[in-house]
C-alpha cells in the first residue's frame, strides 16, 4: 500500500519530463517496457522523440540470458556518465531480470544509477525516481515475489492492431541452461474472465490481432487445477466478434496435448503457425538439459499438427554445443531439422551462465567445434527454409499489412506484412491506400529463404477497423503539441487499467529463455 509519505512525492517534478526505454531480451520484456512507458505517462513523463540528443529519464529493461548481457549493459551505462554529469538532472534506471540477479552490484559498478528495479516490482519505477531526486540517493528496490499481475498496470502500446496479452508469469521448468525462472518467479496463471476481458477491450479499441504470452504458454492452467485451460481460452478467442488473428509463444512440448491441437484446428481465428522449441534432438542432450521429452515425443507432436494443420508454419529454437554434446548427439538434431522441416529456426551457439546448473557441468565444449556445428546446422536449415518457402508460389494469401517490416519498402514501392502462419510477404503497393492492420489479398510470385514476395497486382484491399485505429492514432500523434504535461505524478501501483499492450514480435519465450543463451540466428521467412 502507499504510504502518505510517498503521496508527498508528488509534489516537485516541475514540467514534462522525458524518458526513453531500452529493452533488450525477449517479448516479455518487449511487453514489459511497454508497461514502463504507461506508467511513465500516467506520472507525466513524455516519450523522447528520436531526434533528441538526450531524455530526462532512461530506462534499462535488462535480460540476464544474452551473451555478454553485463558488458553490454555496463557499457551502455558508462556511455551515459558523462551525458549525465552534464545534465544534472538526468536520470538512469536499471530493471529487467539482469537487474533483479544483479543488485546492489549494478549501483556499485556504476554508481550513477539512480534506480535499480526487478522483474516483481515494475509498477514501482515513478515513485522510486521521485524517491532518488528528492533523496538524491540511488533506490534500489528488488521485490522477491510479484507484487500485481502486470496486466494490472498502464500500457503504452506500440501497435494500434497488434498486441501481446500475457496469460501467466513465471515458469515451473528447470531447465539446466536457464536462469529466468529464478528471476521471474513460479507459474502465476491469471483467470480466464480477466483475459477475455482484456482482448474484449483491445478489440474495441481496433486491435484485431493479439498473441497470448506466457514463459511457458501452453502450461497454463496448472495454477488454475484445469490441464485443458488453455485449449479453452483458444476456443473461447474464437467467439470474440471482430479477433480476426490469434497467436501464442511460447509453448512447451513436455505441455502440448492433443487438446490444443484440436482447438487450433478448429478455431477459425487460430492461425495456423507454431513454435515449438527443440533445444536438441539427442535424448542424452534433452535429459541433461532437464527438458521433459524426448526426440520421437518431439517429431510426434509435429506429426500430428501437420495432420491437423497441413498448411501450419513451424519454427523452432536450438541450442549447439551444450555441455557434454558429442558428434553423435548433434547429428540427431541435424536429424530432427530434416524430419521436422521447420519453416524457421533460431539458432544458438552455447554459453556459460552463471548461476545455471549447466555452468559448472563437465564437457564444455571447445569454442571452434561449436561454431563449426553452429555453421553446418545454419546451412541446413536455410535449404529447408527456402525449400518450404518456395511451396508457398502459387498460392493466395490474406496479408495483414504491417508497419516497420519492410526495411527496403521505400526504395522498392512495396509494402509489407504478416501471412496467416506468420510468414513474411514483401508486396507491390496498390494504388488505393493501405494502411498498417489493414488486409490485402496477393499471389505469391517468388520465394527467398526469409522471405515472400507478391510481385503482381493486388487482387483485393479490405480496409479494416485495426486500420481506422492506426489511422487514428498516428493522426492525433501528429496533432499532439509537443511537451504537453500529461497530469501529476502518481506514487505507487496504479489502479488497475484495461489500456493493454503491445507489439507482434518474432521468436518465442521459451527460445529467449533458452537458446539465446548464445549468439542467435534466425534462419527462414521472417
Amino acid at each position: 500500500m502507499t504510504s502518505s509519505s510517498d503521496r508527498s512525492l508528488t509534489v516537485g517534478i516541475e514540467g514534462p519530463k522525458t524518458y526513453d526505454i531500452r529493452t533488450y531480451g525477449c517479448q516479455m520484456n518487449v511487453h514489459d517496457s511497454e508497461r514502463l512507458s504507461g506508467l511513465l505517462e500516467e506520472a507525466g513523463y513524455v516519450r523522447a522523440p528520436k531526434e533528441a540528443d538526450g531524455a530526462d529519464v532512461v530506462v534499462f529493461n535488462t535480460c540476464a540470458v544474452r551473451e555478454n548481457a553485463d558488458n553490454k549493459l555496463y557499457g551502455n551505462l558508462g556511455h551515459l556518465a558523462p551525458m549525465k554529469t552534464a545534465r544534472p538532472g538526468m536520470q538512469i534506471a536499471v530493471g529487467g531480470c539482469l537487474a533483479q540477479k544483479d543488485r546492489d552490484t549494478i549501483v556499485k559498478r556504476a554508481p550513477w544509477v539512480d534506480v535499480v528495479f526487478g522483474t516483481h516490482n515494475i509498477g514501482k519505477l515513478p515513485v522510486l525516481l521521485e524517491r532518488a531526486r528528492v533523496q538524491q540517493e540511488a533506490q534500489v528496490e528488488i521485490a522477491e515475489s510479484l507484487e500485481a499481475f502486470p496486466s494490472t498496470l498502464p500500457t503504452r502500446r506500440e501497435s494500434a492492431y497488434a498486441a501481446w496479452v500475457s496469460i501467466s508469469v513465471g515458469c515451473n521448468n528447470t531447465c539446466t541452461f536457464c536462469i529466468v525462472p529464478a528471476l521471474r518467479g513460479k507459474e502465476e496463471d491469471r483467470r480466464p474472465g480477466d483475459i477475455l476481458a482484456e482482448i474484449e477491450a483491445l478489440v474495441a479499441e481496433g486491435v484485431s490481432e493479439i498473441t497470448l504470452l506466457g514463459q511457458n504458454v501452453n502450461a497454463y492452467g496448472s495454477d488454475l487445477g484445469d490441464r485443458e485451460a488453455f485449449s479453452k481460452l483458444l476456443r473461447a478467442c474464437g467467439s470474440i466478434d471482430g479477433l480476426e488473428r490469434v497467436r501464442f509463444t511460447s509453448p512447451h512440448p513436455r505441455d502440448f496435448t492433443d487438446d490444443v491441437i484440436a482447438a487450433m484446428a478448429e478455431t477459425p481465428n487460430v492461425m495456423p503457425q507454431l513454435h515449438m522449441p527443440l533445444q536438441s534432438g539427442s535424448d542424452p542432450i534433452l535429459k541433461a538439459m532437464r527438458r521433459s521429452y524426448r526426440q520421437e515425443r518431439f517429431l510426434g507432436i509435429i506429426e500430428k499438427v501437420r495432420a491437423a494443420i497441413p498448411h501450419a508454419a513451424i519454427s523452432t529454437d536450438i541450442i549447439v554445443g551444450f555441455p557434454g554434446e558429442t558428434e553423435e548427439d548433434f547429428e540427431q538434431t541435424m536429424h530432427v531439422v530434416r524430419e521436422a522441416r521447420f519453416a524457421n529456426a533460431f539458432t544458438f551457439q552455447y554459453s556459460k551462465r552463471p548461476g545455471t546448473p549447466a555452468a559448472e557441468m563437465d564437457g564444455q565444449i571447445p569454442k571452434e567445434v561449436v561454431q563449426a556445428r553452429y555453421e553446418r546446422l545454419v546451412a541446413l536449415q536455410e535449404e529447408i527454409s527456402w525449400d518450404e518457402n518456395k511451396k508457398q508460389v502459387g498460392r493466395t494469401l490474406d496479408v495483414m499489412v504491417a508497419e516497420g517490416e519492410g526495411r527496403k519498402d521505400g526504395a522498392t514501392h512495396r509494402l509489407s506484412g504478416r501471412a496467416p502462419d506468420n510468414r513474411l510477404v514483401h508486396f507491390t503497393k496498390p494504388d488505393e491506400d493501405v494502411r498498417p492492420g489493414d488486409v490485402v489479398t496477393v499471389e505469391i510470385t517468388y520465394a527467398a529463404p526469409h522471405h515472400l514476395l507478391a510481385e503482381g497486382p493486388t487482387t483485393a484491399v479490405r480496409r479494416t477497423r485495426a486500420g481506422d485505429a492506426w489511422e487514428k492514432r498516428t493522426a492525433a500523434a501528429a496533432a499532439k503539441p509537443a511537451g504537453v504535461l500529461l497530469g501529476l505524478p502518481q506514487i505507487g501501483v496504479p489502479a488497475p487499467s484495461r489500456r493493454p499492450t503491445p507489439r507482434l514480435a518474432a521468436p518465442a519465450t521459451d527460445g529467449a529463455r533458452a537458446g539465446r543463451t548464445g549468439r542467435g540466428r534466425l534462419t527462414g521467412p521472417g
